[in-house]
């Protein structure tokens, strides 16, 4: 009877162990067949919890003052997200990264509203299928999964809108973040020498910046060594962009307000001079409280050195003159004072 259950529990380890090299052999062929696209990028949940991102704002700040910027791709210090134009190996450029992220399920977009702002609920979310319609972008589905059938219908947007969110904590620590973007496509007006944007879709930046942490990017055109994440391009700013708009009471951007060019630009330079006096007169503030408080400290010593009263004196001790000597007869003759 022993040797049956010994012969058992041998061939129920042995097929165990043989199932669990062919389960690590599919694991490793389904892992290989989704990295051969050179536009796939792929993120365990285990480096997504080991990411260390920027840092979310905080629920519960002491000031906050909400920025929208338009990135123009044509600028130098943002050609990192144009370029490559196309594929190159496995580089993508940045919007394609992005759709991607968003055919794959891994990143939810949300429809662009149209008072500019972005929502991300679930009853916002974007349709995907309307999305690839309009934009003319060919696409099969497989298994629930869509496939871009031509690689050259994806569009090139000119240019990205961005929410920066300026905020001071609670510690007194001022902050710029970006929050959101949304890739902008632009259309020529028919008959006018103008164009028109065209927002597609807006993204929480919180939800991606994981998968930008993980993306490389060139950022010298004199240094083709110069690289970093997409994550640190934008939390360390090294983009340029202008300020079309920032959150006020009556949900105005800059364009309803300013009739010419010239007064936009005049704002624009107002909202900047803003963010940046109020940024320079916290460390002022703190300087000039710092040296207040010592001059008040060295004022009351000097008051309280001053108030402080005189010790008294000691009384002189008066001393006993010893006695004078006659000098005829030899005796001693005490005198007192």
């Amino acid at each position: 009877m022993k040797k049956i259950v010994l012969l058992f529990l041998t061939l129920v380890t042995v097929t165990i162990a043989g199932a669990q090299p062919a389960r690590r052999l599919q694991e490793q062929a389904a892992q290989r067949e989704a990295e051969k696209s050179p536009t796939a990028v792929t993120l365990s949940e285990r480096a997504r919890s080991q990411y260390t991102a920027q840092t979310s704002m905080p629920a519960e700040v002491t000031w906050r003052r909400d920025i929208y910027r338009e990135l123009d791709l044509r600028k130098e210090k943002n050609a990192a997200l144009y370029y490559p134009e196309e594929p190159l190996g496995d580089r993508v450029n940045f919007f394609t990264l992005l759709l991607n992220l968003i055919l794959d399920g891994k990143i939810k977009a949300y429809e662009c509203r149209l008072d500019g702002n972005e929502l991300f609920t679930p009853d916002n979310e974007l349709d995907i299928d309307n999305m690839l319609d309009k934009y003319y972008i060919g696409y099969t589905k497989e298994n629930g999964k869509y496939v871009i059938t031509n690689k050259m219908d994806i569009p090139k947007p000119e240019s990205y809108f961005i929410k920066e969110s300026n905020y001071l904590d609670q510690l007194s620590n001022y902050q710029t973040r970006v929050t959101a973007i949304c890739p902008v496509m632009k259309d020529s007006v028919i008959g006018e020498d103008a164009t028109i944007s065209q927002p597609m879709f807006w993204l929480n930046y919180d939800e991606i910046s994981p998968y930008l942490g993980q993306t490389q990017v060139m950022t010298s055109s004199y240094n083709n060594t110069s690289n970093m994440s997409l994550d640190d391009y934008f939390v360390m700013r090294q983009y340029e962009g202008d300020i079309y708009k920032t959150s006020n009471l009556r949900n105005q951007p800059l364009s309803e307000y300013c009739e010419t060019d010239s007064a936009m630009q005049i704002e624009r330079a107002r909202i900047e001079k803003q963010l940046t006096d109020f940024q320079n007169g916290l460390w002022s503030d703190a300087d000039q409280t710092s040296a207040t408080g010592q001059q008040t400290a060295e004022g009351t010593q000097t008051k309280k050195a001053a108030k402080e009263p005189k010790q008294p004196k000691e009384p002189r001790q008066r001393t006993q003159r010893a006695p004078r000597q006659s000098a005829s007869s030899g005796e001693r003759i005490s005198v007192h004072r």
